[in-house]
């Protein structure tokens, strides 16, 4: 059948808006095209709608139809060729949206008819969907031999697009094994190869700062962010933006420019929670801890609790998620998240991590597991993992990698069993204070309550005012107020009212009196509530709009809000505070020496 005007007009405008980079007016009009085709039985122009289609689809993104609009031309097609270029498609489709299991069996029919097709560029495209359907972890040896053989195809191919993918599979598969020859080997065929297409320039130079930021350079940001950016525009690729925000923001976190990566990870953040793409969530959580805003990081860390780790499919982003999400949970000393992401990970001791298609860098596996095996109290393992990792990065020139884990080193084994635990609350520079035990301490904003807390904990035992605590010691006046809550009479009234009520209860149970009972206890529990808000400690009357009562609220509040913020960081550490902690117009530390914890407050140890 003849292709219409109208859907030739649509394929020609779908196509212009492709080649400008509007992905998104693109999309439109392809599937517009596609429903044409379809309504009209127009096969030829139907293949030509969805092929646009898929070639327009932003990776991790939702695919809403799109794979069942491939599935049903394919399932209408005969020819080995188009078939080939169908099932590719489909299979890098579901693969993109984190499918794999449902893009194997497209990517093995792909490159059966290809093969039989014969063209080599079309069996080298069919290759690279069959990688990108075999990337989860556990398919390195897979995905080894696949990468080995599209190089054979594609050496013998003029076509840059079918070597530019030849190069970046190599380059991810040596990357993966962390074969540094291979490397630079791979790096030099993408440079070379970028003088001829400026795609491949885009991903020459993009893949050229991974690999300055995998060895600690930042000087070299500006210039090839630029150099990309400049050749994404003439080759129109539509999300090349990603790729050059992570650019960016992985170059500010090595570099220390807090403010550059806060602003990665707020755009990471948004796209995240607009598409609904985990692997950037993670990612924007990993951001948000370089940038020094714990609690921006652990808001997205909190949404990996529950069973989302264990339901995580095991496809190209596995890897990546659980090393940034594990970065993240230990910056902010998320137990439940580290334990959950350790266990998950620790099969893969010794692999490398980087983002798909070798964007960026994450570090090693032993790094991440060697700090989650100190905080979960395993010192011997984590003093192995940390040399294992130290040992890679040094292998690989990793320098930023190797100083951070450098300047870490976990407990040694004797000193977790023995003698106090040490737990530092004291303010450090930058507005920040230290709080939580010596092998896993974090950085946390300040807040009014870590120094009243600081206070009690430095007089254990001692009974301290409330409004001395809220003026800092500087021995705040003593206002009078504006009288008792309930004067002495009324106090007198309500106690009496007590002693009789408790008298006609017995009475009311006595004679099984139900609807009595229940009205003696509404009453009862209503003076009990007006008497615990007119007293204070032993019964003493509180005075209303009083300098010390205004001390006894704003402290309870300040102290309940600081040990709350302690808890979402270390429940344990939360928990016995809110325990040991006691609040009114005196307030005091009560411990009990079993606890067993040693206070840093000042940098320095004072004791328990």
């Amino acid at each position: 059948m003849v292709t219409s005007s109208t859907v030739r007009d649509l394929l020609d405008r779908a196509g212009t808006a492709r080649g400008a980079g509007r992905r998104e007016v693109a999309a439109r009009l392809y599937d517009e095209a596609a429903t044409r085709c379809q309504a009209e039985d127009d096969l030829d122009g139907w293949t030509q709608a969805v092929l646009g289609a898929a070639s327009v689809y932003l990776f991790g993104a939702e695919p809403g139809k799109l794979p069942a609009q491939l599935y049903d031309v394919l399932a209408r097609t005969t020819d080995d060729g188009t078939r080939a270029r169908l099932a590719a498609a489909l299979a890098r489709c579901w693969a993109y949206a984190g499918q794999s299991a449902r893009a194997i069996a497209f990517a093995d029919e792909a490159v059966e008819r290809a093969q039989r097709a014969g063209p080599p560029e079309l069996v080298a495209d069919c290759l690279d969907a069959a990688l990108a359907a075999h990337w989860g972890p556990g398919e390195l040896g897979v995905r080894r031999s696949l990468a080995t053989r599209l190089d054979d195809v594609a050496a013998h191919v003029l076509d840059p697009g079918a070597r530019l993918q030849a190069h970046l599979w190599g380059l991810q598969v040596a990357c993966e094994t962390l074969d540094v020859q291979a490397i630079h080997r791979q790096m030099r065929a993408l440079e070379l190869l970028g003088e001829e297409s400026p795609r491949a320039l885009f991903f020459a130079a993009s893949r050229r700062l991974m690999l300055d930021l995998l060895r600690g350079r930042t000087d070299t940001t500006a210039q090839l962010t630029s150099v990309a950016a400049a050749a994404a525009d003439q080759a129109s690729l539509a999300d090349a933006w990603m790729v050059l925000k992570a650019m960016d923001a992985y170059s500010a976190a090595q570099s220390g420019d807090s403010a550059a990566c806060a602003a990665g990870a707020a755009e990471c953040e948004a796209f995240a929670l607009a598409e609904g793409v985990t692997a950037v969530c993670a990612e924007a959580a990993f951001l948000w801890a370089c940038a020094g805003q714990l609690d921006r990081a652990l808001t997205l860390v909190r949404t990996f609790h529950g069973r989302v780790l264990d339901d995580l499919p095991l496809d190209v982003n596995w890897l990546l998620v659980l090393q940034c999400v594990l970065e993240a949970a230990l910056a902010v000393g998320d137990h439940e998240v580290v334990a959950k992401a350790a266990g998950l990970l620790s099969p893969y001791e010794g692999r490398a991590v980087f983002n798909a298609g070798a964007v960026m860098f994450h570090g090693v596996t032993d790094d991440t597991l060697a700090r989650a095996a100190a905080l979960l109290g395993d010192p011997d393992r984590a003093a192995r993992l940390r040399t294992q990792a130290l040992a890679t990065y040094e292998r690989l020139g990793a320098r930023w990698w190797r100083d951070r884990l450098a300047a870490w080193g976990p407990p040694a084994a004797d000193d977790v069993s023995r003698g106090p635990r040490r737990v530092h609350l004291h303010p450090v520079p930058g507005g920040l204070w230290l709080i939580g035990p010596e092998e896993a301490a974090v950085p946390l904003r300040a807040l009014r309550g870590f120094g009243y807390l600081r206070e009690l904990l430095r007089r254990p035992g001692q009974p301290v005012a409330a409004l001395e605590l809220a003026g800092a010691g500087a021995g705040a006046a003593v206002e009078s107020g504006l009288g008792d809550l309930l004067d002495a009479q009324a106090l007198k009234a309500y106690r009496q009212r007590l002693r009789d009520l408790e008298l006609e209860l017995t009475e009311a149970e006595d004679w099984s009196d139900i609807g009595r009972l229940g009205s003696l206890r509404a009453e009862r529990d209503a003076l009990l509530h007006e008497l615990a808000r007119a007293t204070g400690l032993g019964g003493r009357a509180r005075t209303a709009g009083s300098s010390q009562e205004r001390a006894r609220v704003a402290v309870k509040k300040a102290i309940s809000a600081a040990t709350g913020r302690i808890a979402a960081i270390d429940g344990p550490l939360g928990q016995h505070l809110q325990t040991r902690i006691h609040t009114g117009l005196s307030c005091s530390y009560e411990p009990d020496p079993a606890d067993g914890l040693e206070w840093v407050l000042d940098g320095r140890p004072t004791g328990r």
